[in-house]
């Protein structure tokens, strides 16, 4: 989700040395691509190069260059030309009321035990230290121990590397301070001056952008270190030079190994091919789970991508006003009310997760059922997963 990042600096970075309209386009294909991978690194990736591109006009002045702003207005049309689409539904959604408040951006803020909480085996022994943690996001002693230097190596050796190393360094102090959340102030400001700040949430994900700074500045080390163990040119040198970069990646690599498992994937439910065949229209899923635990439907969205129809009930950290109430009504499914409400609101098809209603429930269930099969087409049964669509309602 996160690739966009690294290519949109790339490409702005071809640009500011060769401006020009092709490098422009590139720059606004960079971009889109995170806006389609990731909305939410796709306004980091603007923040990102709209700063890059202040710095760059002030340290060389760039103001009155018409060909670095033709270039970068080419940038512009493209992106906005090819991920306005992906935005458009959100500016709806923001028009009807939605919107992340300070308040809920506060409890994904990270402190500094987020940048001491790591999942790597290496820095298990650091969690018994800071006790608890809300987020992850040690970069690893490899990025702190060149990155943090490189700040200063890159200042001595002048010219493009410390450009490179003011413009990543001041960038990654700017994502620390914004990460921090709105105690902190900073994000506080951004969330007032740039609209698109009330579509986040999570502070914390500026992370990301500090790690990606240290990234950066550990670069910065590696290339003047390379170059000094290669000055003289001996073969001795030059090899110790070219060894020095394998060597580095070699042992991030080894610090931040991770434990990962992978659960088997489950047969598909048979209900859930036959949906597939039937023509597009809404589905509910049930049991329809309370707003607390929201996160269990994300069983349901991911089934959803085997048939791909609209779903009433998946999972999403967006509850829209009228879920709490309509909700309730559809939660007994089926019965008068929530037959009506799903005729009129088109939803053509109920997916019943009988397996996963307690015994006594699971009997109310196909009482219900019976009661109300006169409006019930039944598509697909078996003893976990019964698919039926709505043919209509009592009066």
């Amino acid at each position: 989700m996160t690739a966009g990042l690294p290519f949109s600096m790339l490409a702005f970075h071809r640009l500011t040395d060769t401006p020009t309209i092709p490098r422009g386009a590139v720059l606004g294909l960079a971009i889109a691509a995170q806006a389609a991978l990731c909305g939410y690194y796709a306004v980091f990736a603007i923040l990102m190069v709209a700063f890059a591109v202040a710095a760059v006009a002030t340290a060389q002045g760039r103001w009155i260059d018409s060909r670095y702003w033709t270039a970068l207005g080419v940038a512009a049309i493209v992106s906005i030309a090819l991920a306005l689409p992906l935005f458009v539904p959100y500016l709806a959604l923001q028009r009807s009321g939605f919107s992340r408040s300070l308040d809920a951006a506060r409890q994904y803020s990270a402190d500094w035990r987020a940048y001491l909480a790591s999942s790597a085996y290496a820095h298990a022994w650091m969690l018994k230290i800071i006790a608890h943690w809300k987020e992850v996001l040690f970069p690893g002693f490899v990025a702190l121990a060149l990155g943090v230097p490189g700040a200063i190596i890159g200042w001595r050796e002048g010219g493009r590397i410390r450009a490179a190393s003011i413009l990543y360094g001041s960038r990654g102090l700017l994502a620390l301070w914004a990460s921090l959340g709105p105690d902190a102030r900073f994000y506080s400001a951004l969330y007032e001056a740039i609209p698109t700040f009330s579509f986040l949430r999570a502070p914390s994900r500026f992370g990301v952008v500090v790690a990606f700074a240290l990234a950066v500045l550990s670069g910065v080390t590696i290339s003047v270190w390379r170059r000094r163990l290669a000055a003289g040119g001996s073969s001795s040198r030059l090899s110790r030079a070219s060894l020095l970069p394998a060597v580095v990646t070699a042992a991030a690599v080894l610090e931040l190994i991770v434990p990962i498992s992978f659960q088997s994937v489950p047969p598909v439910e048979t209900a859930y091919r036959v949906l597939a065949r039937l023509p597009r229209a809404a589905v509910i899923e049930l049991p329809t789970y309370s707003a607390r635990f929201a996160f269990v439907r994300t069983q349901y969205m991911l089934s959803s991508t085997i048939h791909w129809m609209p779903l009433v009930n998946g999972y999403s950290d967006y509850t829209p006003p009228d879920h709490e109430e309509s909700i309730k009504v559809l939660a007994d499914f089926p019965t008068r009310e929530s037959l009506q409400n799903l005729v009129l609101t088109r939803v053509r098809y109920a997916v019943i997760h009988v397996d996963a209603y307690s015994p006594d429930a699971r009997a109310a269930v196909f009482t219900r059922l019976q009661t109300f099969a006169p409006y019930l087409r039944e598509r697909c049964v078996d003893e976990r997963i019964r698919l039926y669509e709505i043919i209509g309602a009592p009066p």
